[in-house]
């Protein structure tokens, strides 16, 4: 049914159980997995706040924390699809809005589904939260499974 499987995590409990039935699915499928995490932007408050502070590179001290947290969480989703014998690509896109990441990533490895999770957030914590799920479903054109 499904040729070519995006996963996207970030690491998170919830996004793990995501990981844990895209993986199932694909194996299921024959298929192989590529998992995707995708890092924001750092803000120019932030990054000011943290130069008045004295460091004198916080770009690049952000940059490398992101990395090694992108790499952390990719290991253990592509540990996981190893175990359960599921060829697996593992990308990190840094400085990029979520969404944005996960549906270019999506479509650069011709993807057939994307499987994420979602806080399932309504009202005013959806409003002033977002929602990257709602947003990839909004943006995305192959099907999007969301789990809860």
């Amino acid at each position: 049914m499904y040729n070519h499987i995006l996963i996207a995590t970030d690491g998170s409990e919830l996004a793990s159980r995501a990981v844990s039935h895209g993986v199932t699915l694909a194996k299921e499928n024959k298929a192989p997995v590529t998992v995707v995490t995708v890092t924001d932007w750092w803000s120019a408050l932030d990054m000011a706040h943290e130069s008045r502070k004295g460091n004198r590179n916080p770009l690049a001290q952000y940059e490398a924390q992101a990395a090694a947290a992108a790499k952390k969480v990719l290991l253990q989703a592509g540990e996981l699809a190893k175990s359960q014998g599921v060829q697996c690509e593992l990308i990190h896109v840094p400085d990029q809005h979520a969404a944005d990441g996960i549906v270019a990533t999506a479509k650069k490895k011709a993807c057939d589904l994307i499987v994420m999770a979602s806080h399932g957030r309504r009202g005013v914590d959806r409003i002033l939260l977002g929602s990257r799920a709602y947003e990839v479903l909004t943006q995305s054109k192959v099907p999007v499974l969301i789990v809860r």
